[in-house]
């Protein structure tokens, strides 16, 4: 199969084009034939070097972990998944490739009606917005802040905060309110005074801050909530010393938190949002886009 292979740290140049061999599916295991991959920016941050104390990644390396695509083989006593079944989740092996090994845990089953493109922007997003929202223990009534909503996260965050009865404050560049006032948030712009102008819009307290992208969000975050636990970052670990809760992905994750989301999207309930979808042969040009920040939803590379 070809790969997309990471030979260095530092630039996305350093990305070549490889022929490897497929892996073969273990117990539990299926081997996913990729249609399309979902870009990361946590991948960026491993392919710089950045993260290489919290992530050591031994090169030449095969990165990525979220795929949409369609079931090629199956491992023994693996159950509930056939050859040719749509699915979408979590990889086992690098997701920058024609195939990937999968746990069947880590996969949820394809509607028709939704394509691999779209269904790719669901897994990390929406794993990570209900992890968030869980922590917080969110209730209905609230006023929640999502400090950079209009990404492929925010964008889940503030779906899934306002299918639980919240008002959603989100921040954005001035050329996103748009988007997010589709969703039904109450769009502000982010920097200078934002603490002010997040206030007069809410008309009252708020009762908790999601901050999605950091850039120092947290301590605006504890000046709006008055207590550092109504804030939690995913984002700015740096901020864990200001009191407030930081989230991290399970290393093993499952398809438990986003399967349920699944058939909304298919039925048009949940938006999914792409910023840009880019080909096989251009990941150095999707991680380019995702380094430059901005992006509305989701980077998609399709196979």
């Amino acid at each position: 199969m070809k790969a997309q292979i990471l030979t260095a740290f530092g630039g996305a140049d350093n990305f070549v084009m490889a022929d490897v061999a497929t892996p073969i599916p273990g117990p539990g295991q299926v081997l996913v034939r990729i249609g399309a991959i979902g870009i990361n920016s946590l991948e960026c941050k491993i392919r710089s070097g950045s993260l290489e104390r919290a992530f050591p990644t031994s090169l030449p390396a095969i990165l990525g972990k979220e795929v949409a695509g369609s079931v090629a083989a199956v491992g023994a006593d693996t159950n509930g998944f056939s050859v040719g079944d749509r699915v979408v989740g979590f990889t086992d092996s690098g997701a920058y490739a024609e195939y990937a090994l999968a746990r069947t845990e880590a996969l949820a089953v394809l509607p028709a009606a939704l394509s691999f493109v779209h269904a790719v922007t669901l897994p990390v997003a929406v794993e990570t917005g209900v992890r968030g929202i869980s922590a917080l223990s969110v209730k209905p009534g609230w006023t929640v802040v999502v400090n950079g909503a209009a990404g492929a996260v925010g964008t889940a965050v503030v779906q899934l905060l306002l299918k639980r009865g919240v008002t959603v404050i989100g921040t954005a560049s001035e050329h996103n309110h748009d988007h997010l006032a589709a969703l039904g948030a109450i769009p502000v712009t982010y920097g200078t005074g934002a603490a002010a102008r997040i206030r007069a819009l809410a008309g009252g307290p708020i009762d908790a801050v999601y901050d999605v992208t950091g850039h120092g969000f947290a301590a605006t975050g504890i000046e709006l909530t008055g207590d550092s636990r109504r804030v939690l970052t995913i984002a700015d670990f740096d901020a864990a010393p200001l009191g407030v809760l930081t989230s991290t992905g399970p290393s093993a994750p499952t398809a438990a938190p986003f399967a349920p989301v699944v058939p909304l999207a298919a039925a048009g309930e949940f938006p999914t949002v792409i910023d840009r979808v880019f080909p096989f042969a251009d990941i150095a040009a999707a991680h380019a886009r995702s380094e430059q920040g901005h992006a509305r939803g989701k980077i998609v590379v399709t196979v």
